[in-house]
């Protein structure tokens, strides 16, 4: 088995991104820390034909919070990884996944 980023589990049907469990695994300690601190609540994963999305919902019925995109095809640009706020506003953008997910840790840092 390679590891690509696109993956085709059934002939014919068109190749998805999808996150690897490394990525996972990453993604999920912060949701996990962001659950605990109260301010996340629920998650949706999309695998698309140019994107993995990690949605981050505050409530589980509305918009997501945030979104953590793969885009491979931006590897050589911008990076592949980006966190877009609620609004469309890219908040961070670049190569690798964690320096990327520090932009939202900020909000576990507390005035003591």
């Amino acid at each position: 088995m390679t590891h690509s980023a696109e993956i085709a589990p059934f002939p014919g049907l068109p190749e998805r991104v999808s996150f690897h469990r490394a990525e996972l695994s990453v993604i999920l300690g912060l949701y996990g820390r962001m659950v605990a601190a109260g301010h996340w609540r629920d998650y949706g994963i999309s695998m698309l034909r140019d994107a993995a999305v990690f949605a981050v919902f505050r409530h589980t019925a509305e918009h997501p919070i945030y979104r953590i995109e793969k885009r491979p095809r931006l590897v050589g640009r911008q990076g592949q990884y980006a966190v877009i706020a609620m609004d469309g506003r890219i908040l961070k953008r670049g190569a690798d996944l964690g320096t990327v997910l520090r932009v939202l840790e900020k909000k576990l840092i507390r005035a003591v």
